[in-house]
């Protein structure tokens, strides 16, 4: 974890709510010019704290309008089996997150799909089938009350 200073934050949160933003856009947002923004931005993609610049797509948009969040048990605690897991998840496109927990469930996956039909395929042919996985619960998401996504920083 690297410091972060009052003008980094500022700088997290401007380039959070619009990566397409230039640094003379973020610098007049947060007062510093547009040479110590690409300096600053530099230092924080080099220590890995902005990790990507993505757009942010409107799943239903684009045909895929069930989101659905599944959990997942695995059949063994070895680390090969939760290898082999991670391994099927980074194959699935359909996975948008997926996190290790505590308690009942050993994983918790959000997934978009197109229908009902196409969750019920990556349950049934994907996950359920996979030799790490035991058992699946999956969780149909009715309506979307806050998707942004963002960490909390100061406002610029």
């Amino acid at each position: 974890m690297i410091e972060l200073d009052g003008f980094d934050r500022k700088l997290l949160a401007s380039v959070q709510a619009d990566a397409s933003a230039t640094n003379q856009e973020v610098g007049d947002r947060i007062g510093l010019s547009a040479s110590q923004v690409s300096r600053r931005r530099q230092r924080l993609e080099a220590a890995g704290v902005i990790r990507r610049y993505r757009a942010d797509i409107d799943p239903a948009a684009v045909g895929l309008d069930v989101i659905a969040f599944v959990g997942v048990s695995l059949a063994t605690h070895s680390p090969q089996n939760a290898s082999r897991f991670q391994k099927l998840i980074k194959a699935l496109p359909e996975v948008q997150e997926a996190h290790m927990l505590t308690g009942d469930m050993d994983y918790l996956l959000k997934v978009a799909v197109p229908d009902l039909k196409a969750l019920s395929s990556l349950i049934s042919d994907d996950l359920l089938p996979h030799e790490a996985v035991q058992n699946v619960k999956s969780f149909i998401a009715m309506e979307t009350l806050r998707d942004d996504n963002q960490l909390p920083f100061e406002s610029p």
